[in-house]
Formats: C-alpha cells, sequence, structure tokens
C-alpha cells in the first residue's frame, strides 16, 4: 500500500556539473514507498535510475559508530570463531579491517557475517536475506545493521527515501525477513547514529529473542511501524519540512543573510529540488568529497563547493543537512562556530533553540552555538 509519494524527482546520486545548464528533465524519477500489509515491510515502490558511482565521503560518526558496535558486540560474547565476510555497502566503510585486528580472516561459510546498511540496496530481498544465510557457518552469526524505519517515522525522516534504498526494516518485519531464510534474532543493540540505528545478530534455526529484541519490537507495535496509517505520517512531514525550509531560506534572504549549506548528501537532493531550492536562496553547498566539487545539485543549479571555499565566503548560516556531522564539521572549521544550523523535517525554522549537540535537535534549521 503506498504511504509516501513525493512525485518526480531528480536521481539522487547523479550530480551534474556545475556548467551545465539544469534541465527539466532531471526531475523524471518517480519516487515513492509502499508498505507491505502482509509481512510489514517498507519498500521503494519503483526505481527507474541508473545507479552512479558513489561519491560520499566516510564521516566520522559512520567510522566511530563501527568501532562502538563491534566493541559491544564483543562484550556481549557475540565475536565467534575466526572467518568472517562483509557484504559492502555504496556508502563506503567497511567493518572488516575492525575485525582483522581480532584476527579474523575472510573465510567461507564464515563465522562471522557483516552487513551495515548493505541489503537495503538488494532490489530482491528475499534472495539477499538468503544469501546472507548461505554465507553464515552453522554455529556462525549474521551481524546486521540498518537504519530503523521506527526512528524514520517517529522523527519524520521522510528523506530518507531515495532510489537505490530498496527497503526500510523495522525489527517486526526483519524478524519474518531473517525467518523465511531460516534464521533467528538473538540479541540487539541501538545506537544514536541518523538519529536511531539497530544491529541484529541472528543465528540459524530457531532462537528466543532476548529482553532488548523483545522491547524494541513492543516499541514499534505501540508506534505502529507496520500499520499505513502510522508510517503515510510521512507524507505530511514532507510537506511541512519543503514549505519550512523555504520559508527560512527566504526570510533570511529578506534581511540579507548569506546562507549556504554543508552535505551534498543524497537526502537533500529531493528536498532541495522539491522546494524549488536555488542559489538565490542558498549560495552553495559544501561538501568533502572531491568528486562532487564543481558541480552542482541536481534538478537545481545550487554549486557544490570544497569546505576551504565555504570558510573563504564567510557566510552568515550554513545549513547542515546530515545533523550526525556536526561533530566532525564543528572540529573542522573553528572559524564558523555559532553559524551552524541543523536541517530535521520535524520542528520550526523560525524557533529553533540552541543546543550543545545536534544529533539530539529537533528543530529544523535549528542553530547551534560554539
Amino acid at each position: 500500500m503506498p504511504v509516501l509519494d513525493l512525485g518526480t524527482v531528480p536521481a539522487a546520486d547523479h550530480f551534474p556539473p556545475a556548467s551545465e545548464p539544469v534541465d527539466e528533465s532531471e526531475a523524471c524519477h518517480a519516487l515513492a514507498m509502499d508498505l507491505c500489509r502482509r509481512c510489514g515491510l517498507a519498500q521503494l515502490s519503483y526505481d527507474g535510475t541508473i545507479p552512479a558511482e558513489p561519491r560520499g565521503v566516510e564521516p566520522m560518526a559512520l567510522r566511530e559508530q563501527a568501532a562502538e558496535a563491534l566493541r559491544r558486540v564483543a562484550d556481549a560474547g557475540w565475536l565467534r570463531g575466526t572467518t568472517l565476510r562483509e557484504f559492502g555497502s555504496p556508502h563506503g566503510g567497511s567493518w572488516s579491517s575492525l575485525l582483522a585486528d581480532r584476527h579474523h580472516v575472510v573465510g567461507a561459510p564464515a563465522h562471522i557475517v557483516l552487513d551495515s546498511f548493505g541489503i537495503m540496496h538488494e532490489p530482491d530481498q528475499r534472495a539477499a536475506f538468503a544469501a546472507r544465510a548461505a554465507a553464515t557457518a552453522p554455529d556462525g552469526v549474521l551481524l546486521l545493521h540498518y537504519h530503523s524505519l521506527a526512528t524514520i517515522v517517529r522523527l519524520g525522516q521522510w528523506n530518507a527515501l531515495r532510489h537505490g534504498h530498496f527497503a526500510y526494516y523495522s525489527l517486526t518485519a526483519l524478524v519474518g525477513l531473517l525467518g523465511a531464510a531460516g534464521m533467528g534474532v538473538a540479541t540487539a543493540w541501538e545506537f544514536d547514529l541518523y538519529g536511531g540505528t539497530v544491529l541484529v545478530a541472528a543465528v540459524h534455526g530457531h532462537t528466543a529473542p532476548d529482553a532488548g529484541v523483545r522491547d524494541i519490537l513492543s516499541r514499534e507495535s505501540a508506534l505502529g511501524v507496520t500499520e499505513p496509517a502510522a508510517v503515510s505520517g510521512l507524507q505530511h512531514a514532507a510537506q511541512r519540512h519543503m514549505r519550512r525550509l523555504r520559508r527560512w531560506l527566504d526570510a533570511e534572504a529578506d534581511n540579507g543573510h548569506r546562507v549556504y549549506a554543508y552535505g551534498a548528501a543524497s537526502r537533500a537532493v529531493s528536498l532541495f529540488s522539491s522546494a524549488g531550492i536555488d542559489r538565490r536562496r542558498l549560495a552553495a553547498v559544501a561538501d568533502a568529497s572531491p568528486a562532487k566539487q564543481g558541480r552542482r545539485m541536481p534538478g537545481t543549479d545550487v554549486p557544490i563547493i570544497g569546505p576551504d571555499e565555504l570558510v573563504r565566503a564567510d557566510p552568515d548560516h550554513i545549513l547542515l543537512t546530515i545533523p550526525d556531522l556536526y561533530d566532525e564539521v564543528h572540529q573542522q572549521f573553528p572559524q564558523l562556530r555559532g553559524r551552524w544550523w541543523i536541517d530535521t523535517p520535524d520542528g520550526d525554522p523560525s524557533g529553533g533553540a540552541e543546543t550543545p549537540h545536534p544529533t539530539t535537535s529537533r528543530g529544523m534549521a535549528c542553530p547551534v552555538s560554539g
């Protein structure tokens, strides 16, 4: 059943050269989310795009979270055996090197199978889960890390929807998908990354879920993440977000303020394009990826520049499109402290309160002090 429809938007991973004029045909790709009434899995309705070479740079927050996750897994006694296999993600980053430091080597079947944000990129979900189960040794463990649908619904993160992301998991749906592949969820850990991610440990055969798993399932049931009525709230979140962002940028322009952004992220593509953001409202977007610099945001004339150029521009405000980058940019650019505004879908840009850490902020364009 349809729960979120963004109409037609540009492909999220194709950044045209800045010198190339904006073509209306760029925003021609349907983008919508369906929710399966039977299994509760949220899925990309259709993807007519052709995947482009990933251009992102792995953020510090993602690297730190990977190290913390493996520490918690090890402390709980789940780092089994000596062999490993990792199913990679187009978002970059790898946990294999961290396990290599613990003397695990690549082998098949593997005692430890890793997947961090990888499986959502598989068009055939049942085949993907079967492949990961087959790669896991009979006494091994599958460690699967994902951005929680419960987080997406609770925080109104509608712009998590993008081409190439074929599934959005609740633990409720994940239990069913793993069960169909002959595996059961034994335990789970929660993290603050992206507002809330979950790492599950799954093993072959039936296993009784621990208290942590039961707690997550209970909270998901209360939130209604397998119910179209609850998930369809993302449609309203999208409309509010676009309206508030444009209103805030228009007000800043009227006040003579120069606003830039940081992070040419895929989540910003549909937002900027659908909200009609252009250079009159947003001067440029800075990004650490050299491959994105000299290009522009798809569907808009907003150019992508390097961080050094952002510093030289000395903007009045900087819209941070990825809240998890705040600690990194705060440390890297001390001369820009006090100018960061955090982009989140569920707040009012005219009334955001200062907060010392953006990952807990709940206001779109919320100012963060230094």
